[in-house]
């Protein structure tokens, strides 16, 4: 998790403040028209400026964060904003995630203060770490496009700058319960002293949210706390310091057919929009059922900031953050198999209900008889004792990190009109992933080979805790000598450069800004003996040692805009640039292997935008056009259901796929109009297309990380995805929303969003090339599947009552779908119905692997300001 503060966000967004600023609106949600500077502190963040900084831009501040919210996911506040679409993936708690511009979380800026916290491996930002934020953010910023930041960051499709409370925020404390459906509880706690005399000032919140989403077996447990302390001796100098975490653990849900959705509703045109795969009950030691699932993720993310901005004089300032970062947890899945078979969750025994036969698994691993699993009466490794081809056991895989960096900003201004800054942002990430047991299911130990310093294999039989650790230092595992399923450890070490200048008037905006920086990869595979052991899956005779030597890759960016104030109401903007950004760790080294990609190569971006913006008493709107262009692509595909060459079906698998060529271009509206002072009117609408152009290749592998052989025994095959649309996110978007406030402290409010054109993802089984005829598939003929259309309405009221002294009294309460709309969020496959298979749903073949959206939920609030 992420940590705020003042200082930080004031460090960065004077560094925003030597960028360019933004020249679109700040969305107004709170019960006046604050600027976004009076809501937060200026510092190191990259803030867009309306009528002024050159980029598309919709702010969101924390009323409307925390009137709307309720129990949806972070991402989800964003939905009503031009080429916006946040799902909530499977429907676990924060496994959210979010499109923009029809790129997804890892090619999206995600900045807290303007600090970069995507994954410095693979660019994933996992909102289940971020789940409490919204508790403590002043206002979320989304930027389209190339965005107003001056780093060197992953802003294909945007940047999105979460803007946090200071410590010395006026002295008030709060007091909060949240209730909604399916057992959803959620109690806070806060309080800031304001800034005393000697200007030191206190910020911290403390809050638990515990229950289940809607989705049957997503129990979940989420704790969030956030502390600031901050020091201003004088004006030259502003000192903070933040410390914010949120440890939690839930379970999860992947995606199934259609058809199984049918089978466990009414059999017919009425699928269980509530069915999840991975769960069933477990009988504990002392008699009671208790829901386990073979997927649980659990994480804390701490994250500690220090922040120092120093005013040199009335011309110079400089602005300094601190930070770090220390990830502690991982995600669970299924080792072993019954007989040989069944290695997958998939096709686990269930019973007529579509749960998992956990007890009749355990019965089976201990030598019981359970007739249809087939006989068990035999332990090759030992009484007790499982192994990859006898036995099932549950593992987890971490995903434990160390994250350390600096971002320090100098700005001057040279005179009234033109100012320049420079600034330096380096980082240093490890990241360990070792794969341990969580729980033995009934055996006595599991049986691991795969570790080559000992090529006789170990019995490993220790067990550790699916819950969070408390300590941010703790170790990644109990046991060196215990770990299963895999053993490595990865590096990246960054360092950068970046500079803008910026030229500034009442009429007119210009900047121009570059950026460079270097990359370090370095990936450890302690179960590889150095420079004897041929490591699995690499070509013949190849020799690989346990480290790999640091892999340097050098990337930069350059991008400039303009914007022009034809008069108080109208202005245009244009802003143009270019990205050579370094791939992902996994494209350096793909598959999971100590051997260097031999195609590596930095991606090409190249982004375009021009708009328009009209402002009056009671009228807002923008108008953007945009093109962006993503050459030489290397993606890695995760939770894929894929057939394989003997036609089973191998669920969570994933793909990586290079040689990806991508075209999006759009058009986007934005309006605001006030009817008086009771009634507000919001909308939006977007419309994109957004191709492939080329082919690609891909590679296909299980949970575990072996190859899967897809065709004629190879796992790596021709994708035919020229002109094919690029899935997972619609587009096609537009809502409009209404807000009526007939008497004060009164807030009735409503929405209506329609989605469209939304195809599914690329899945490698649909888009093979026949290796031996050439024969293009089907979904290659006919197109990624489009999936239905839909609308949804959500609607809510709050009421405040207040008092003396500033106390406040809020009561709340939301309705999310309240049509109980049916409908498919997201789509995993392009399967097509041909003469063997008619069946379908609303003209899709119920083969599909599909999530479908949450029915209609509720969730009430009770807040109280003193």
């Amino acid at each position: 998790m992420k940590l705020i503060n003042k200082s930080m966000l004031t460090a960065i967004i004077t560094l925003s403040t030597a960028s360019v600023y933004y020249a679109q609106q700040v969305r107004d949600t709170a019960t006046s028209s604050k600027d976004i500077d009076e809501v937060v502190l200026t510092g190191v963040a990259d803030i867009a400026k309306d009528r002024k900084t050159p980029v598309a831009v919709s702010t969101i501040k924390a009323a409307q964060i925390v009137e709307r919210l309720g129990n949806q996911e972070f991402p989800e506040i964003l939905n009503t904003t031009p080429s916006v679409y946040a799902t909530k993936g499977g429907g676990g708690f924060g496994d959210s995630s979010i499109r923009l511009r029809g790129f997804g979380n890892e090619n999206i800026a995600v900045m807290v203060n303007g600090i970069p916290v995507n994954d410095m491996e693979n660019g994933q930002v996992y909102w289940s770490n971020w789940a409490g934020i919204s508790e403590v953010t002043s206002a979320m910023q989304v930027q389209r496009g190339l965005g107003a930041s001056k780093l060197a960051i992953p802003s294909v499709g945007g940047t999105i700058n979460i803007l946090t409370r200071s410590a010395d925020m006026r002295r008030q404390g709060m007091v909060s319960v949240g209730l909604a459906n399916d057992g959803f509880l959620k109690t806070s706690f806060s309080y800031n002293t304001g800034k005393n005399a000697k200007g030191w000032s206190t910020s911290f919140l403390m809050s638990r949210t515990a229950g289940a989403m809607y989705i049957d077996g997503s129990d979940f447990e989420a704790y969030n706390y956030f502390f600031a302390l901050g020091f201003q001796p004088n004006e030259k100098h502003d000192f903070q310091f933040t410390f914010t975490g949120a440890p939690q653990w839930h379970n999860q849900n992947f995606s199934s057919t259609i058809a199984t959705y049918l089978k466990f509703g009414n059999g017919v045109d009425d699928p269980n929009r509530r069915y999840n795969p991975n769960w069933g009950y477990l009988t504990d030691e002392d008699g009671r059922a208790r829901q386990f699932s073979t997927n649980r993720n659990f994480y804390s993310k701490p994250i500690a900031s220090f922040n120092w901005e120093y005013k040199m004089s009335e011309k110079s300032k400089l602005s300094t953050v601190l930070y770090g970062s220390w990830g502690r947890g991982g995600g669970t899945g299924i080792l072993g198999s019954i007989n040989g078979r069944n290695t997958n969750f998939g096709s686990l025994p269930r019973t007529a209900d579509g749960l998992l036969r956990w007890d009749d698994i355990v019965r089976w691993n201990q030598g019981g008889n359970v007739p249809d699993f087939g006989n068990n009466n035999t332990f090759p490794a030992g009484p007790g004792i499982a192994r990859s081809n006898n036995g099932i056991v549950r593992r987890a895989h971490i995903n434990s990190h160390d994250w350390y960096g600096i971002l320090s900003n100098f700005n001057h201004k040279i005179n009234q009109n033109l100012n320049f800054s420079v600034g330096v942002d380096a980082r240093y990430y490890y990241g360990y992933h070792p794969g341990v047991l969580t729980d033995l299911l009934g055996n006595t130990g599991y049986q691991e080979r795969q570790d080559l310093n000992r090529p006789t294999g170990f019995i490993a039989n220790l067990t550790q805790s699916v819950s969070p650790s408390a300590n941010p230092f703790a170790k990644a595992v109990k046991d060196k000598t215990q770990i299963v399923s895999r053993n490595y450890d990865g590096r990246v070490l960054y360092y950068g450069t970046f500079g803008q200048i910026e030229y500034s008037n009442d009429k007119l905006s210009v900047f121009l800004q570059g950026a460079v920086s270097n990359q370090s990869f370095q990936r450890i595979d302690n179960w590889i003996v150095d420079g004897i052991t041929r490591q699995p899956n690499t070509p013949q005779g190849q020799i690989v040692n346990r480290k790999t030597a640091f892999k340097d890759l050098l990337g930069y960016n350059i991008k400039g805009g303009l914007n022009y104030n034809i008069n108080s109401q109208h202005n245009v903007f244009g802003n143009i640039g270019y990205f050579s950004r370094q791939p992902f760790f996994s494209g350096v080294y793909p598959s999971n292997r100590q051997v260097l990609n031999p195609n590596l190569t930095n991606e090409k971006i190249f982004g375009a935008e021009l708009g328009y913006g009209f402002r009056s008493s009671d009228f807002r709107a923008n108008v953007n056009l945009f093109r962006t262009s993503w050459a030489d692509r290397f993606q890695r595909r995760t939770g894929l259901t894929v057939t394989d060459v003997n036609n089973v079906s191998i669920p969570n698998a994933y793909a990586e796929i290079s040689g990806i060529t991508q075209v999006h271009y759009g058009a986007e509206l934005e309006m605001f109009y006030n009817l008086g002072k009771y009634v507000e009117f919001e909308g939006m609408f977007s419309w994109g297309d957004y191709k492939y152009e080329g082919n690609a290749e891909g590679s296909v592998f299980d949970d575990n990380n072996q190859p899967i052989a897809v065709q004629g025994g190879a796992n790596t095959v021709t994708l035919a995805l020229d002109n094919a649309k690029v899935g997972d996110a619609p587009q096609l978007t537009a809502s409009l929303g209404a807000v009526v406030k007939p008497v004060k402290g009164l807030r009735v409010f409503a929405n209506w969003r329609f989605v469209g054109n939304l195809y599914s993802n690329i899945n490698v089984n649909d888009f093979m090339v026949n290796m031996t005829t050439g024969e293009l598939p089907e979904a290659a003929q006919k197109g990624t599947l489009r999936l239905p259309d839909y609308n949804l309405m959500d609607a809510g009221v709050n009421y405040t009552f207040s008092f003396k002294n500033r106390n406040a009294l809020t009561i709340g309460a939301n309705i999310y779908n309240v049509l109980d709309t049916v409908y498919i969020s997201e789509g995993r496959t392009s399967i097509y119905n041909n003469a063997a298979n008619t069946t379908n749903y609303k003209g899709i073949d119920v083969r599909n692997q599909v999530y479908f959206g949450f029915g209609r939920t509720w969730s009430a609030n009770l807040t109280y300001k003193f």
